[in-house]
């Protein structure tokens, strides 16, 4: 099953904001509210692939931040086990200093109402999901553990959304923001496949 086209689910828990304030009443919906936002869950933390995304998530985001895009991580870990892990520099193992949310889903709701627990292991799988202004999830990608995800990817597809959004285009087979859509007509998909040949 897919949550594609579906509202995002809310959630309250636990969370380390930017400044490292620990706070008990994160409200996801009321802090993404007009606000397209990538929101994404790794499997557990002090573990060999996850902390490879983390930063890689917090090297690109400029570019979020450029494209007014909200960014929020999510594990199963304490509130704690994040803290300490924030609190450990890159080159000791550690993630550094974030300049998106973490989240902590010690009790494993968050992963269940966004259907991405692993069937034996019941921590999450590795997912993101991509939310429109109107927190209307438009895409998701969920790999296996020793998968990691690529943030390019997930930056490209901010920019479909916006490209899309903007002029009412559809974005082909590989498409980015230099190159053109296809209005969604027939003659608009003539045009494209005659300008590409």
């Amino acid at each position: 099953m897919t949550l594609v086209t579906k509202q995002a689910p809310n959630f309250v828990s636990s969370a380390i904001l930017k400044n490292n304030e620990i706070i008990d009443n994160f409200n996801f919906k009321k802090y993404i509210k007009n606000n397209i936002t990538v929101l994404f869950f790794w499997p557990m933390d002090f573990t060999f692939v996850c902390p490879t995304e983390i930063i890689e998530f917090n090297k690109h985001y400029n570019k979020f931040k450029k494209n007014n895009v909200k960014i929020i991580g999510v594990s199963c870990d304490s509130i704690y086990s994040h803290y300490t892990w924030k609190n450990i520099s890159i080159k000791n193992g550690g993630i550094g200093n974030l300049n998106y949310i973490i989240v902590s889903d010690i009790k494993k709701e968050i992963q269940k109402s966004y259907e991405i627990e692993h069937p034996k292991l019941g921590i999450s799988l590795r997912a993101t999901f991509l939310i429109d202004s109107d927190g209307i999830i438009k895409h998701e990608i969920v790999n296996d553990l020793p998968y990691g995800r690529s943030v390019k990817e997930i930056i490209r597809m901010i920019d479909a959304l916006n490209f899309h959004k903007k002029n009412g285009y559809v974005c082909p087979s590989d498409w980015n923001n230099k190159k053109k859509g296809i209005h969604p007509s027939t003659e608009g998909l003539k045009k494209y496949i005659q300008n590409k040949t």
